[in-house]
């Protein structure tokens, strides 16, 4: 069979593929619409702020003080690897990833795509990954008596990935959350003692770096573990595929796009689902407005965070949008939970650190994260592969960001 095509099978392929091109940038670029009147919406909303409660600098040195504020914490955990660290915006999201699993079992379309994947694995990945966060808290919340600590490293890394890739079942589970407790808090811990602070890098680096070493030390161990066995691969998929694009045409792109967007919200904790992320952001929102000294480690930068968010994602999603296609998956969620948020607060919010930390790290994060995966061993989840590209990607693109202003300026 010849390699190439005819000249009349060359123009029918071209027109499909620009339609498709112009389908997802509406759809991505749509949501980004969305998000930046939200922004500009609460920016205007909180300026009647009732400023409940306390701020965020507080708030660490209550947990030992009051078991309100420990639960708060322990909660707010869930939603710290998207910076907004606030049990608001974990309500949201557990109730939205609540209502799509149960539109999910009842054949509802408007439940969005399946979550973790269509593995069936979601009870499973969020009791494994709530236990090792509950370990987390427990064996070093006497370290938040010196301040803020990344208890919350657990929550998205170890154990749900464990789960993907063994399956379901209490020995897998329990085995994940202590491992998770054990191999991330602690390692996040030193690094940013040791690594990130010296170096003047944000300690997200420090925290996914830690996610990395933990779950390859956790690999390494299950294979000596004679309780775990990995299932056949027909049984527990462990690549995203749930969520792919449909035949080219310019409607379907754009449904395609927008949900993809969205369900990037709430790809870092294994949900990926549209349902969930719209109840984070929503969660997060009503945080900032009922106390903006809060949410975000009381940045005031929650509009501009939700903002370069869903700007790297859409920009992510119309670049790679090829890897989508036939089953594939993009890790263009990559950005939203390191680069864009953490140029965001280390130059407060300017237009540099919004639109370059999202350009930037929609380019380089997604191929750095993609050719790390494609070489782990087949028994290592390929998440391992992300959280090493959010620390790269991090550590060169917010320095040059700084460079950049420094120029500017």
């Amino acid at each position: 069979m010849s390699s190439s095509i005819s000249q009349s099978q060359a123009s029918e392929v071209s027109p499909r593929m620009e339609r498709s091109a112009v389908g997802t940038a509406v759809g991505a670029f749509g949501i980004v619409a969305i998000i930046g009147a939200l922004a500009l919406l609460l920016n205007v909303l909180v300026q009647q702020s009732p400023r409940l409660g306390s701020g965020f600098a507080e708030w660490p040195g209550a947990v030992l003080e009051s078991p309100v504020d420990a639960i708060r914490w322990f909660f707010g955990d869930m939603t710290e690897p998207q910076f907004y660290k606030s049990d608001l915006a974990a309500a949201g999201l557990l109730a939205g990833a609540g209502l799509a699993w149960w539109a999910s079992r009842r054949n509802k379309r408007w439940g969005g795509a399946p979550l973790s994947y269509g593995t069936g694995l979601w009870p499973w990945i969020l009791t494994a990954a709530t236990l090792s966060l509950l370990l987390s808290n427990i064996a070093f919340d006497w370290t938040l008596a010196g301040g803020w600590q990344p208890t919350f490293v657990p929550f998205v890394c170890v154990a749900s990935a464990l789960v993907l890739v063994y399956g379901r079942g209490w020995k897998v589970c329990i085995t994940g959350a202590v491992l998770g407790a054990l191999t991330t808090t602690p390692v996040a811990m030193l690094l940013i003692a040791t690594v990130t602070t010296p170096l003047g890098l944000p300690p997200v680096v420090a925290n996914v770096l830690a996610m990395s070493v933990g779950a390859a030390l956790t690999f390494l161990i299950a294979r000596k573990l004679p309780w775990l066995s990995i299932p056949k691969p027909a049984d527990t998929p462990t690549e995203p595929q749930a969520h792919t694009i449909p035949a080219p045409s310019t409607r379907s792109d754009v449904a395609w796009a927008a949900r993809r967007v969205l369900s990037d919200y709430t790809e870092t904790q294994f949900f990926a689902n549209e349902l969930a992320s719209i109840g984070v952001i929503l969660g997060v929102s009503i945080a900032f407005v009922l106390n903006p000294a809060l949410p975000s480690y009381g940045s005031n930068l929650v509009p501009h965070i939700i903002f370069a968010q869903a700007l790297t994602s859409a920009i992510g999603v119309v670049l790679w949008r090829g890897w989508y296609r036939n089953g594939g998956w993009a890790p263009t969620y990559v950005s939203l939970v390191s680069v864009a948020p953490a140029a965001v607060l280390t130059f407060n919010g300017s237009w540099l650190s919004i639109v370059g930390g999202a350009v930037l790290g929609a380019i380089i994060a997604p191929p750095i994260a993609r050719t790390i995966s494609a070489r782990l061993p087949k028994d290592f989840h390929p998440f391992i592969g992300n959280t090493l590209s959010m620390a790269i990607s991090t550590a060169i693109i917010l320095p040059t960001l700084g460079f950049l202003s420094s120029g500017i300026g």
